[in-house]
């Protein structure tokens, strides 16, 4: 059976608060318990949530015996954290990159994602939908 670890990055805990114009009115709990209802083929979701760069590694490497799929958003680290990509092209498990904004729409800086050359794939700009575009992937390619 399928198990999905949920990860975000940094200031995603602030889901619901921060720029609501960019990422909605939503915390991320809400969300999660909903989208976990609605999978009955995914055995289990876990979610975690860091605004460390080392726990991010830390998290990624430890979960990849447990985890059929990782799906992350890595926040600010997607357009620094060389460390990140580095760790995921590593692992044995797959990792889809999520974003709730549309990076390539937003501030230059955030146009080029280190870490989606690593990742099975990408998905952005669909709000919190993001993430059940990403599972519906998952569920789409590794069953």
């Amino acid at each position: 059976m399928m198990r999905i670890l949920i990860l975000n990055g940094p200031n995603l805990n602030l889901l619901g608060k921060r720029e609501p114009d960019i990422y909605g009115n939503s915390n991320f709990q809400d969300f999660y318990e909903e989208l976990t209802a609605v999978y009955d083929d995914v055995a289990s979701f876990s979610y975690l949530q860091s605004n460390v760069e080392g726990e991010l590694i830390d998290i990624l490497q430890e979960s990849q015996e447990e985890y059929t799929a990782i799906i992350l958003n890595a926040g600010g680290y997607t357009h620094t954290s060389v460390a990140i990509a580095d760790c995921i092209a590593a692992i044995s498990v797959s990792v889809i990159e999520v974003h709730i904004s549309q990076p390539a729409a937003r501030e230059e800086f955030r146009h080029k994602s280190i870490i989606a050359g690593k990742c099975l794939g990408s998905i952005s700009g669909f709000g919190l939908d993001s993430y059940r575009l990403a599972v519906e992937a998952i569920i789409q390619t590794m069953d």
